[in-house]
């Protein structure tokens, strides 16, 4: 196979949107959502995956935490992958970090990006599917779930625990 060859097969191929965020708690738990400026609803701190320069998902995580929030922190541990079909768009696979849990400075020391977000709160987990419905309040709810129970990571088909 020559190179032209190779690249119009690697650009017939399908293509997949790929997102990552990190679950923030404080204290008691409560989850860490943030309200963007760009579309409906709250989502967690997080965002594209920016693999044509060759990041990783996890790098991606914590990038986009540190953007939107204001907060670089190492991540914890994978806690859900999520494979979502779309209407209109191409599927999405959907990483969730374990961001931990923030302190009273660091909740005090978050500074928004302007562009992108509105404001912030903190939501207890039985709120979870209310802020976020559909899909991404399942993927957020489950991965509250195996971080409070230890257990690994949760795969996921739109939210859900593949029958």
């Amino acid at each position: 196979m020559t190179t032209t060859d190779y690249a119009s097969y690697i650009a017939s191929l399908p293509r997949v949107l790929a997102g990552a965020a990190a679950l923030f708690r404080d204290a008691t738990g409560r989850v860490l959502l943030v309200e963007p400026n760009y579309r409906e609803g709250w989502a967690l701190p997080g965002g594209t995956i920016e693999s044509d320069r060759g990041e990783s998902p996890r790098t991606a995580a914590r990038r986009e935490s540190a953007e939107e929030i204001g907060l670089d922190v190492p991540l914890g541990r994978l806690l859900a992958v999520d494979w979502v079909l779309g209407t209109g768009r191409p599927p999405l696979v959907a990483y969730v970090y374990d961001g931990g849990v923030l302190d009273e400075r660091q909740l005090a020391d978050i500074t928004l990006q302007e562009e992108e977000l509105l404001s912030w709160k903190l939501v207890g987990p039985d709120e979870l599917t209310a802020y976020l419905p559909g899909s991404l309040g399942l993927r957020i709810q489950e991965a509250y779930r195996v971080l409070e129970s230890g257990e690994g990571t949760a795969e996921l088909e739109n939210g859900r625990r593949p029958a």
